[in-house]
């Protein structure tokens, strides 16, 4: 839960639940700096909730499969029975 009490975290959660995308797009879409964007992306990653593939340079980031399943998809709400966030609720 730490990992995603950060606002930008939350925003890059909501990206990748459409699909894997690379740094880069992810700052165009947040209009965020890649340290930034970097940063964010590592505690999530550490957090267990992102998985990351090296396509030449870039790094392609997708929700890891036991965190995605825990997102309803017709509802982008993920439930952890204490809590439940809802990315589809969130500020641009």
């Amino acid at each position: 839960m730490r990992a995603l009490a950060e606002p930008t975290r939350l925003r890059l959660v909501r990206l990748l639940i459409a699909g894997a995308k690379p740094v880069t797009e992810l700052c165009e879409a947040l209009h965020v700096t890649p340290y930034n964007v970097s940063k964010h992306l590592r505690v999530l990653k550490e957090a267990g909730l992102l998985e990351v593939e090296k396509q030449g340079q870039q790094r392609i980031y997708a929700l890891a499969k036991a965190f995605s399943e825990k997102i309803a998809r017709d509802s982008n709400t993920l439930d952890l029975g204490c809590c439940q966030f809802h990315f589809d609720k969130l500020p641009e």
